[in-house]
């Protein structure tokens, strides 16, 4: 074939182009296996020596021809295409739109919050601590002897024999004693992790657990702090009820209930700090005594929200996470 034929019909090709895919199509016609300009380099050795560098040198050149050209035209498609792109999807930003609804905090969260905030303003400090507990923190600190059920295998997810999940987060009070000393107030809000799955537990939960430490602390503060929280929580003045119980952290120990419309209903724990734990926290029990507390948060959620099922609050329901 002519080359200058196939070079005038190159570029009358290259004219007609008008997308991506007519480009390669011509990529194929030309340079592919049996394009036109691939035969013609497989043919140089039918020529004479003395034809064969020109010829190849303008086959080449042909060649190079052809990608420059292509690649030229190959931007200005996919400019052209991004454009068209552009102007299909533009929006016109005079028109009115819908509102958006507001993000809400997880009632989880509000009650933590609303919780700390009771207990903050009486000047206790919120503390945290690992939810990979140790034995020594989680049982031997809070005066649970080896034998006590709440070690077994079916009440403690353990990590290996001296590592668990923490199953309350009693041991943040243990490690606030030991970093900051006594006097001291804390409140502990956490994720604990116990095996119960009904519709009153959950395998991870939440608790607040309260510590007071200092001179002369007697169980009629712990019973006046108490009281006044749970006014606070549930904004109005509750009859309230401290049942003997038992803790082996606490000693003396309570249940603390409160009347509702069904009746009596138990919401926390409590007692005054046993004088064990103190010992081995390094804190004089001659000098020095406390109170200790602890609640569920997805209980106190429960009731605060109204639900029949604290699964619920677990379930990811807009309906329910979106309550103010």
């Amino acid at each position: 074939m002519d080359l200058q034929l196939l070079k005038k019909q190159l570029l009358q090709d290259l004219k007609n182009v008008s997308s991506a895919q007519d480009l390669q199509d011509l990529k194929v016609k030309y340079l592919g296996k049996k394009g036109e300009i691939t035969l013609l380099s497989k043919n140089l050795g039918k020529l004479t020596q003395k034809e064969r560098p020109k010829a190849g040198k303008s086959i080449n050149e042909l060649r190079v021809l052809f990608e420059i050209k292509s690649g030229s035209l190959l931007s200005k498609i996919e400019k052209n295409e991004i454009e068209e792109s552009l102007e299909k999807d533009s929006i016109d930003i005079s028109l009115p739109v819908n509102n958006l609804q507001n993000g809400s905090l997880h009632p989880i969260t509000r009650t933590i919050d609303k919780i700390c905030e009771f207990f903050s303003s009486r000047g206790y400090l919120i503390e945290d601590g690992p939810e990979i507990e140790s034995e020594y923190y989680n049982f031997d600190a809070l005066n649970i002897p080896k034998d006590h059920p709440a070690r077994d295998m079916h009440d403690t997810f353990y990590v290996d024999v001296e590592t668990l999940l923490r199953t309350h987060t009693s041991p943040v009070q243990i490690r606030a004693i030991n970093k900051r000393s006594v006097p001291l107030k804390v409140i502990c809000p956490g994720k604990v992790y116990r095996s119960d799955a009904d519709q009153t537990h959950t395998p991870m939960f939440h608790q607040v657990e309260g510590l007071l430490i200092d001179e002369k602390v007697n169980f009629g503060n712990l019973k006046q702090e108490l009281t006044d929280f749970l006014n606070f929580f549930f904004k109005k003045n509750l009859e309230v009820r401290f049942r003997p119980s038992y803790f082996p952290f606490t000693e003396p120990s309570a249940e603390v209930d409160i009347m509702d419309k069904k009746g009596w209903l138990e919401i926390m724990g409590c007692g005054m700090v046993h004088p064990n734990v103190l010992k081995e926290a390094g804190v004089d029990p001659n000098k020095y005594s406390g109170f200790a507390f602890g609640l569920g948060i997805e209980r106190m959620a429960k009731l605060d929200y109204e639900m029949d099922d604290m699964r619920l609050l677990f379930e990811n329901d807009v309906r329910l996470i979106s309550q103010s």
